[in-house]
């Protein structure tokens, strides 16, 4: 009798134990958020038109993801371009907390909030990855008398106005930046930096190889067929580290004693309001992206660096970057943007 009541107490507690499991694994199950992925065709959108920047990008990421079967629902590009990338974000903006419409941003992002070009700013928006970045060439014809980094600091230092140096596209880019630093390094004035401006970076070349102006600061995508050539002088990367390949022997900003490094990014983005869930989907697919041989040898003939991201450490790279490129726009007195 005793022996029977005993077991029936083991088994009640046993009992009450598994319950007991069975609650708290539940509970623990609730906690975690569950897993998502697209329930619909996905749009990458990119702010140029067919063949630019972003937009060869974007069909990069796509050629990938539908080679790889990373995505299991259709997925088309989307080129919304105009107003500096403007028209794209707005377009972005009308799907709210979607996470079916990505966005290919360049820097532009943050330095056109800064000058008031765009009321969008980086935080209206969800990071979902850095995907790379591609670094600021300063380059001179090969028969040029600036034969270093140092004998164009000098004229900078003397006369800003003295040496014209060619950029693409706009004032206020990555370009532009980098020619601000270099000169406010060697002691200049960057506000009177002769900045002559051409429609795109492959003009700004073009002058350069004819004399028409006498530095160009441009991508080394860029300017490598030319450096190949003997056409023109490398005179400095912008980046952290040297490059790899061809340009190995070119030497940085910073390791000739002018600290400047000038990043023109490329960051994939979403809409705000996305859910956890969401951003660890595209965090897992923008991994696997990232470590493949294609995007590999793509970055590699592009002369980019293979700089990814997840999505936090993307905000705090962000976060990093717009101050620091405020602080050359006051300078430069182009930030418009209220703060």
């Amino acid at each position: 009798m005793k022996t029977g009541c005993c077991g029936k107490r083991v088994w009640r507690i046993v009992a009450l134990g598994w319950a007991a499991l069975a609650a708290w694994g539940a509970a623990g199950s609730a906690a975690q958020p569950a897993a998502w992925r697209p329930e619909k065709a996905v749009e990458v959108i990119a702010p140029s038109g067919p063949g630019g920047g972003t937009d060869k990008t974007a069909r990069l990421i796509l050629k990938i993801w539908q080679d790889k079967r990373f995505l299991e629902v259709p997925v088309a590009v989307v080129n919304k371009p105009g107003g500096g990338g403007a028209v794209s974000l707005a377009y972005l903006k009308q799907h709210v907390a979607d996470p079916h419409f990505v966005h290919i941003a360049p820097a532009l992002l943050l330095t056109n909030h800064i000058t008031g070009r765009s009321s969008y700013n980086y935080t209206d928006f969800t990071p979902i990855a850095l995907l790379n970045s591609e670094y600021v060439g300063f380059a001179v014809k090969a028969d040029s008398p600036i034969k270093t980094i140092h004998d164009l600091a000098a004229r900078l230092r003397e006369e800003a106005a003295a040496v014209s140096i060619a950029v693409g596209t706009s004032l206020g880019g990555a370009n532009h930046i980098a020619a601000a630093l270099v000169a406010r390094a060697a002691g200049g004035d960057m506000k009177k930096l002769k900045t002559v401006v051409f429609k795109s970076s492959a003009e700004s070349m073009v002058a350069a190889l004819g004399g028409h102006v006498d530095v160009v600061a441009s991508s080394a995508s860029l300017i490598l067929p030319h450096f190949r050539s003997g056409a023109v002088r490398i005179l400095a990367m912008s980046a952290p580290k040297r490059l790899t390949g061809v340009l190995a022997t070119v030497p940085t900003l910073k390791e000739q004693g002018i600290d400047a490094v000038v990043d023109n990014f490329r960051l994939m983005i979403a809409n705000s309001g996305l859910q956890p869930a969401q951003i660890a989907y595209w965090d897992g697919v923008m991994a696997r992206l990232t470590q493949s041989d294609e995007w590999r040898k793509n970055l590699e003939n592009n002369l980019w660096e293979n700089t990814y991201m997840n999505s936090r450490d993307t905000r705090k790279y962000l976060d990093a970057q717009y101050p620091e490129l405020k602080e050359v726009l006051v300078e430069l007195g182009m930030a418009k943007a209220a703060q």
